[in-house]
């Protein structure tokens, strides 16, 4: 985290769009823009703001990606292709077979063709003489169909076996029809591996077959490198063209999509992309079913289907064709159950059987089944409350920026470029939301025995998820007032102050949390958590549209919150709790 000096609630205002989100001291900035989209800065498209300030943004982030339409795919590969074949003196068509062989990288062209330019010729089929002659006559029988045929209305590749033009277009429209194998296409005759090139398809390809084939050529382009990836947005057609080993990951299309370039999963900062695979796998895995089926059910002892009690007493009589009555607690024939063993609602049986331990290996299973259910519930429904939270944060975004904004600009007499301090309150709730989201993934696989770094990430979770509440309180509720109001209110500038302050607090705040779990909590050693009078353990804060949901355990937000451990004091402007050798907050710089 860069420290601010001199900072104040004011200056927060001012320096906001100048910080990028959470980009940490080693590792690279989490969101960059590609300079072709300078004009729309921000990470999400509907974002119009002025043209000198987004330029002004855009040039402060460290860009680590491009994105590519397909008209810069073209002229990337076009540039690619003119570089070989000027490099290597050969023709176009020839450059172009080199580089689909070897993936798109001239570097890798230059290597193999000066280290040994025979082998590479034999391995990607470009001959520097023809295998055969074509022959010197008026008609040539075709070696596919073996029609006789004018020699104007035959073809042959560079090795010079020549084939008719309706058999040509048989077997090009074949390979196309049958993938992008048709980009490697070589000569009909089994004995020869001479390549056919893309002037071949231009002459002989049908119009829907030329459509086919340049799209493959196109896709090969971001398939086959590397360094290039398709943004996974349903419907969308940019690429994402990625500098390797510059850190970060998170990339944000064009078309708003932000994605990890690493696994192609949505944004997931801080959380590695291997913790996230898990997750995903989980959540769609169907060992959960039978976790909650093991969990919740019990067999039946004659058909063995799963049953669940819901209310009711001990007797239960399993669905037909079975109609097998039994005792939920000991499984036993119900004919066996009567007054003398406990009646409906209790089982002598099953106590006494319990007591000598024959239900113990069965019980703990089940008890397993549920104590693990129970968590991954917990941990899931605060990440799914969290998404939810951030979709909405996203529309109420975009209802600010198309209609409130012009409707607050109109109502304080300000202009629409000096209510930027709202937006950018917006973008960092929304991307806070998606940190939270993800660090109740990383919270469900820290090791239990681990509990300093538990108790240490709990810690930095609530006071971020307890800053993002502030702060989306604030913009959500109190900015009505100034929406409804008849007229200017005094009181705005005040408000502007307050919510600029509340954006750069709850950044630091998650700036900590991104650094620490990115750095695997090492700091644990050296930062001991404080318990807060007042405050719970975050695990149970999700919240939805930004407010503590019901079942949450709420915090004390005010200015005087003790801390109970003596070495530490608590800043009046944030909360942070600060060790008691510093003389300014370390969140907010206020004075001590």
């Amino acid at each position: 985290m860069e420290s601010e000096d001199d900072f104040d609630m004011q200056d927060a205002s001012e320096s906001a769009e100048d910080d990028d989100f959470y980009s940490g001291d080693d590792a690279g900035p989490a969101y960059a823009f590609d300079s072709d989209d300078a004009d729309d800065a921000d990470d999400y498209e509907f974002i119009d703001n002025d043209t000198d300030d987004s330029d002004d943004l855009a040039s402060h982030r460290q860009q680590n990606f491009s994105i590519l339409s397909e008209a810069d795919i073209r002229q990337r590969q076009e540039e690619d292709i003119i570089r070989v074949s000027s490099v290597l003196s050969i023709s176009k068509v020839s450059a172009t077979v080199l580089l689909r062989f070897y993936n798109w990288s001239v570097s890798k062209v230059h290597d193999e063709w000066f280290a040994d330019e025979e082998n590479v010729r034999k391995a990607v089929g470009l001959l520097d003489k023809p295998a055969v002659q074509f022959p010197d006559a008026k008609e040539l029988t075709c070696g596919i169909c073996f029609e006789t045929y004018p020699w104007d209305r035959l073809h042959a590749a560079a090795c010079g076996h020549p084939f008719c033009n309706i058999c040509w277009a048989g077997y090009i429209g074949t390979a196309i029809n049958d993938g992008p194998g048709c980009l490697v296409l070589r000569c009909p005759d089994p004995s020869c591996g001479a390549a056919v090139g893309q002037d071949m398809i231009d002459v002989l390809a049908s119009g829907e077959d030329k459509e086919k084939y340049y799209r493959y050529f196109i896709r090969s382009y971001v398939e086959d490198n590397r360094k290039t990836k398709w943004c996974p947005a349903p419907g969308c057609d940019y690429a994402v063209d990625f500098v390797v080993g510059s850190g970060n990951f998170d990339v944000t299309c064009r078309c708003s999509h932000s994605f990890c370039w690493n696994c192609t999963e949505e944004a997931h900062r801080p959380v590695d992309c291997d913790t996230v695979s898990k997750w995903v796998l989980k959540n769609s895995a169907e060992s959960e079913n039978m976790n909650w089926i093991l969990a919740n059910s019990k067999p039946c002892p004659r058909c063995k289907r799963p049953i669940e009690k819901n209310q009711g007493c001990m007797h239960m009589t399993c669905t037909p064709p079975c109609k097998f009555e039994f005792c939920w607690l000991c499984l036993g024939a119900w004919t066996d159950h009567g007054e003398r063993t406990g009646g409906f609602y209790a089982c002598n049986r099953y106590e006494t059987a319990k007591q000598e331990g024959v239900y113990d290996e069965c019980e703990k299973r089940r008890e397993m089944a549920k104590n693990s259910l129970e968590k991954y519930t917990h941990y899931y429904e605060r990440w799914a409350t969290n998404q939810s939270s951030r979709q909405k944060a996203l529309a109420d975004l975009q209802q600010m920026q198309t209609v409130h904004l012009e409707k607050l600009s109109d109502l304080q007499c300000q202009p629409e470029s000096q209510l930027k301090f709202v937006t950018e309150a917006w973008l960092q709730i929304v991307e806070c939301r998606r940190v939270l989201k993800w660090t109740y993934a990383y919270g469900y696989y820290l090791p239990e025995h681990e509990h300093g770094k538990r108790q240490f990430f709990e810690y930095l979770q609530g006071e971020a998820e307890s800053g993002l509440e502030r702060l989306h309180q604030c913009a959500e509720k109190e900015l009505q007032v100034y929406l409804n109001a008849e007229g200017p209110m005094k009181e705005f500038n005040e408000f502007r102050t307050k919510l600029a302050g509340l954006t750069s607090v709850t950044r630091n705040y998650f700036e900590n949390l991104v650094r620490a779990l990115e750095n695997g909590l090492s700091d644990v050693d050296t930062h001991v958590p404080c318990n807060r009078s007042g405050s719970s353990k975050s695990l149970g804060g999700g919240s939805s549209r930004g407010r503590r949901s019901k079942g949450s355990t709420s915090r004390s937000s005010g200015p005087n919150r003790n801390v109970d451990d003596s070495s530490h004091w608590s800043c009046d402007q944030c909360t942070y709790a600060n060790a008691n050798s510093a003389t300014t907050c370390a969140m907010c710089q206020h004075p001590r």
